[in-house]
């Protein structure tokens, strides 16, 4: 695939033009792009419309998202013309789980949180890329310490290529490329919501708090992830320099 270049430019749309399309003839069939509507997912959106190519578009709708995101949910679509489909979790075991541990109950311990994740967010994009052979993510290196992205690699444990177009773009990058190109973004970022999920599990990052220490705040440990890009043996399907 292309290589970025180091400073935002015109032909910067055609750099990510060029690695959405080496990704779709890469991968001939079912290919999924998942959005959640932040900066780097508004970007890979723009690129995608603006080259008209095959690619669902999915969001996963958890039920407790901030209304900035529903509204900017709304403005995207009307302005790239486009429907997003919007995979939502199973009723019968959100009502389960709300039902036993409370609508908050993920605050009361890790693993009920990991288990809501599960249930809103996992569960969905299991049926999001029902199907699939490719997975394009808004993932980049570097939001959490130490992190490497790769452009496309396997996802061993779904059995399907996974691709991430920005996954050497700077948040600078994002942000200078969404303006130059009129790319609606989340309202929330301006508030200093750099990394933008739940409401109740979001809040703004402090001044030399790194992208996402805003998520999931209450937990101590390093490792603080919804599972999406998890592995099966529970580890981070990102890699870390040795």
């Amino acid at each position: 695939m292309p290589s970025a270049t180091a400073t935002i430019t015109e032909p910067m749309l055609d750099t990510l033009i060029g690695r959405l399309h080496d990704v779709r003839v890469q991968v001939p069939g079912r290919l999924v792009f998942t959005t959640s509507f932040g900066r780097e997912d508004q970007a890979i959106l723009h690129a995608i419309v603006a080259a008209s190519l095959d690619v669902a578009l999915v969001t996963l709708d958890t039920g407790r998202l901030f209304p900035e995101t529903y509204d900017l949910w709304a403005e995207t679509e009307a302005r790239y013309g486009v429907r997003i489909r919007a995979v939502y979790p199973d009723a019968e075991a959100l009502a389960t789980y709300v039902g036993s541990h409370g609508i908050n109950g993920f605050r009361d311990a890790k693993e009920l949180r990991l288990a809501c994740c599960h249930i809103r967010k996992v569960a969905p994009l299991a049926t999001a890329l029902d199907g699939a052979e490719g997975w394009i993510t808004g993932l980049r290196s570097g939001r959490t310490e130490g992190e490497i992205v790769p452009l496309i690699a396997r996802d061993e444990a779904r059995g399907m290529w996974k691709a991430a177009p920005l996954a050497d773009w700077s948040v600078e990058e994002v942000i200078e490329f969404c303006a130059r190109h009129d790319v609606p973004v989340n309202a929330l970022h301006a508030a200093g919501f750099p990394s933008i999920g739940c409401a109740p599990c979001t809040r703004a990052v402090l001044p030399g708090e790194p992208e996402r220490a805003g998520r999931w705040w209450w937990e101590s440990d390093d490792q603080r992830e919804c599972g999406l890009h998890l592995g099966p043996d529970g580890r981070l399907v990102r890699s870390r320099p040795s």
